[in-house]
């Protein structure tokens, strides 16, 4: 938990309950009701521990990702992961984008790992060019860290940019901690994911979380693929056994059976996010094209403070690296709650 301090993320519903939050990324359609009845139904059983071993849902993740059960390990949420593979791969010194998920860098630097950032350009939308592969092979990294899509961005890395970057971190040593937990909501679904490349990429570790793409952010539920099993045994040790409870794996399962929930949500993301892209860019605003279900953009204007007036979460991205005052991210809802936040927008702009 965090202690006496500010949260620094989105989602703080419990500081605004009445808030219509685009602070959080999470699915706009909400949590499919078989995921809500199978975390119910597993309360029958709450006088037990969980499976310390997580057997079904493991069972189910390789099954939905075509991998092997030995390449899955589970956390309680994606920041578990981040900082248990942290101290299984001790990382001396490791490269990052900036802006992203500022969680990378928090528990790089929890126990003095070096960091540093290659900046992304305001004037290129934020996009990962070719000129980061030339920096990457010329350092000396242990790890890298990149999320695709990137958070806060949503900016996908182009496919032969990711494959040559996996192919220099292959050749040099370097471990490609790559964070997909929002590519399963995005257009890259699923054709730009590197898992292919687990079964001969051992220094490869991708990061999903169900938190995003199921609505399934108060369970706290992620894993993580890798062929490297010395590294996910390390990582294993690192966390307490029943780290995973018995709602969030019974959640979890059930919801890996919702195909057609993700094509639904597809199907909201691909028509809600242009517009709402272009509702913003019309009333002047600065907005970064995107690929996921949330748009970045930046206002001169305090919108954060007048927003949470009118009863409605943004988050303030003031706090990534990269970025400063004035930018902040929307998440992509359904059109009622869309027409809500662009008619608050527009009455801040029109000085009302």
């Amino acid at each position: 938990m965090l202690y006496q301090q500010p949260n620094p993320h989105g989602g703080d519903f419990y500081t605004h309950p009445q808030a219509l939050d685009f602070s959080a990324n999470v699915n706009p359609l909400g949590t499919p009701e078989a995921v809500r009845q199978a975390a119910v139904a597993s309360l029958a059983a709450i006088d037990r521990y969980p499976d310390p071993c997580c057997r079904e849902l493991i069972v189910a993740i390789a099954r939905f990702e075509g991998v092997e059960e030995s390449a899955v390990l589970c956390g309680c949420g994606a920041a578990e992961l981040i900082f248990s593979f942290y101290m299984a791969a001790r990382p001396r010194r490791a490269l990052e984008l900036a802006p992203t998920f500022s969680e990378y860098s928090a528990a790089l630097a929890a126990s003095g790992c070096l960091v540093q950032r290659w900046p992304l350009k305001r004037e290129n939308s934020f996009q990962l060019t070719e000129d980061f592969c030339t920096h990457l092979a010329a350092g000396n990294w242990d790890a890298l860290f990149l999320c695709n899509p990137n958070n806060p961005t949503g900016r996908l890395i182009p496919p032969l940019l990711l494959e040559r970057t996996a192919d220099i971190c292959q050749q040099k040593g370097i471990r490609l901690f790559l964070d997909e937990c929002f590519l399963d909501l995005t257009d890259g679904w699923p054709r730009q994911s590197l898992k292919d490349r687990l079964s001969r990429q051992p220094g490869l570790l991708i990061l999903k979380a169900f938190t995003k793409s199921y609505g399934m952010a108060g369970l706290r539920l992620g894993y993580c693929l890798c062929g490297d099993r010395v590294l996910l045994s390390s990582m294993s040790r690192l966390t307490q056994p029943w780290n995973i409870s018995s709602p969030a794996q019974a959640a979890g399962t059930a919801a890996l059976s919702e195909t057609d929930f993700l094509q639904r949500t597809h199907t909201l993301i691909r028509e809600q996010r242009p517009w709402l892209f272009e509702q913003l860019k019309n009333l002047g605003f600065e907005v970064c094209p995107s690929s996921a279900n949330f748009l970045l953009l930046y206002s001169p204007l305090p919108l954060v403070e007048r927003l949470a007036e009118r009863q409605i979460a943004v988050r303030d991205c003031a706090n990534y690296e990269g970025l400063g005052e004035g930018w902040l991210r929307i998440a992509v809802r359904g059109p009622e709650d869309n027409g809500r936040l662009v008619a608050a927008m527009r009455e801040i702009v029109e000085g009302r």
